[in-house]
Formats: structure tokens, C-alpha cells, sequence
């Protein structure tokens, strides 16, 4: 293989967002390396997720994983648990030596245990009003703006994971991308969160107003997050903690919220400051 060194509802009711009680509206070489493949005269980028908990995830889905590369010498519980679900599957296992796991992922934390995969595919935005309908649930989105660091995201989608987040929105420019940095993040959360990547985040809020769901921004001024109606459905969207969110993106919004602080630093870590907006969410639906 020659390497390639850039990497090329339940719909409420009827749609009426009144029903609740708001108004009506009208890395040094840290990056994963990439390959291109030949499979039945097409080639084919492929991607590497490595460490443990997002190699047993990347296992589950067996049609996308190519190949499980492990480490000379490593041993335990983890290795085996990764060869046994390999061969369940029919997917090779190669002994390797470090140098060659460096070449594949670089200075990254891998634990010795790698898998070749087909790269990340993005969803539709259908598949993620899809799965609230399939949950009995309605629609709970996250619209990022501007997360470009990948550990960020991988976070996020752990979190998201975690408190029942239906999918995630990123734009295709100012974004972090589904990489192998994200899925090691992410823990393999990556695999259970839908991802729908759009050209125009404002266009996409809109078509999310126009079938019914609420869109909050976060912002220094804002209603408390403690004190917001997150019943229905909604979107929260969430800036980068360097400029937030962006001034269009602002202005294609329903209602702004915000963390209330009393330090000196006027700004979180946007995994921080999504972890907290999510589990908000989570605590009023499900505890």
C-alpha cells in the first residue's frame, strides 16, 4: 500500500413549536495516517483507529474494518479480547512491530492495538429525525460551529453518546473531520452517533425550524441554562471557545443561553461547555 500523506420522532406535533410554550413561527505528524486501497478497480481511502476501546467498537461494524494490526509484544486482556473478536469475524490479524504501528498512526496513544478501516462515513440529516423516531423520542441535536480540534469533537460524541443525543451537525469548512484521532476521543462513540456534515449551517438551522425543532445558541448573554424550557424538540448550537458562535449563525437562532461564570476566564472548553448543555438536557427529560 503506499502511503498517502494528506487526507485528501418524533415530530411534535405537527410541527407547531408553540405546543411548548414558545411562539409560533411562520498535530506534528500526530494525525493518523491515511492509504488508498485498490478494491475491485476503485480506490478506496481508508482510515486508522487505534487503542483499545475504539478498535473493539470499530469491531462491531466488521464490513468497514480491513485489517487489526498489533504491536509486537503486547499482551493482556485487551490483545486477546481484540484477536478473539477478529477472527469471530473473519477480519486478519498482523503482528507488527512498533516501527510500522508509528508509520500507521504516528506518536499517537495506541496501546499497541491498531485496525484499518474504511474512512468514517457522515450521515444524513434524515437519519438523525430517523433515529428520535425509532426511540419514541423527540428530535435532541447538537450543531457545532467551529470545533476544529478533533480531541474536542471525540469528546463531544462521547458525551452526545451519553445523554441521548440523537446527531451532531458540523459544517464542511471550520470543522474538525471524523478522523481516527476523533474515534480514539470519542472511545468509540463514534459509531453510535450520527455526524451529518452540511456546506451551510444557517440554511440546514432553517430547515430544522421549519419541522419543528427549537434552536438555542449559546452566548455570554442569554437566559441561564438552568432556567430554559428544553422540552420538545431541539438543537442546541455550540461555538469554539475562542469566538463562540458565529454572528450569522447567532442571528439564525430562537433563544440564546449561557453558562453563568464568576471567574476571571470568560469562556469554557467547548467539550466542557456542550457536556454541560447536554446533560442539562438530559437531566429535565430523563431524571
Amino acid at each position: 500500500m503506499a502511503r498517502n500523506e494528506y487526507a485528501p420522532k418524533k415530530k411534535s406535533r405537527n410541527g407547531n413549536r408553540s405546543d411548548h410554550g414558545r411562539p409560533e413561527r411562520g498535530e506534528k505528524r500526530q494525525r493518523p495516517a491515511r492509504e488508498h486501497v485498490e478494491r475491485e478497480g476503485v480506490q478506496e481511502v481508508v482510515d486508522f483507529v487505534f487503542g483499545r476501546h475504539a478498535v473493539v467498537e470499530a469491531l462491531q461494524t466488521p464490513d468497514r474494518v480491513n485489517r487489526v494490526f498489533i504491536q509486537e509484544g503486547t499482551s493482556g486482556r485487551d490483545a486477546a479480547k481484540v484477536i478473539e473478536l477478529a477472527r469471530e469475524k473473519g477480519i486478519q490479524v498482523q503482528t507488527v512491530p512498533k516501527t510500522k504501528i508509528e508509520d500507521l498512526v504516528g506518536n499517537a496513544v495506541h496501546q499497541g492495538l491498531v485496525a484499518s478501516i474504511a474512512a468514517y462515513e457522515y450521515a444524513d440529516l434524515e437519519d438523525v429525525f430517523k433515529k428520535a423516531e425509532e426511540k419514541g423520542e423527540d428530535p435532541f441535536i447538537v450543531i457545532l460551529d467551529g470545533v476544529e480540534d478533533p480531541h474536542n469533537l471525540g469528546s463531544i460524541l462521547r458525551t452526545a453518546d451519553a445523554t441521548g443525543v440523537h446527531g451532531i451537525i458540523i459544517p464542511k469548512r471550520r470543522s474538525a473531520s471524523l478522523t481516527a484521532t476523533v474515534a480514539k476521543a470519542s472511545t468509540g462513540a463514534i459509531e453510535h452517533v450520527p455526524v451529518v456534515r452540511v456546506t451551510n449551517l444557517t440554511q440546514t438551522i432553517e430547515q430544522l425550524k421549519a419541522r419543528g425543532i427549537w434552536v438555542f445558541g449559546t452566548d455570554m448573554n442569554g437566559t441561564d441554562y438552568r432556567k430554559w424550557n428544553t422540552s420538545g424538540p431541539l438543537a442546541i448550537v455550540m461555538g469554539n471557545e475562542g469566538k463562540g458562535v458565529s454572528r450569522i449563525v447567532k442571528e439564525s437562532v430562537d433563544e440564546m443561553v449561557t453558562i453563568p461564570m464568576v471567574g476571571h476566564v470568560q469562556s469554557l472548553n467547548a467539550s466542557v461547555a456542550s457536556a454541560l448543555m447536554m446533560y442539562e438536557v438530559f437531566r429535565n427529560r430523563w431524571l
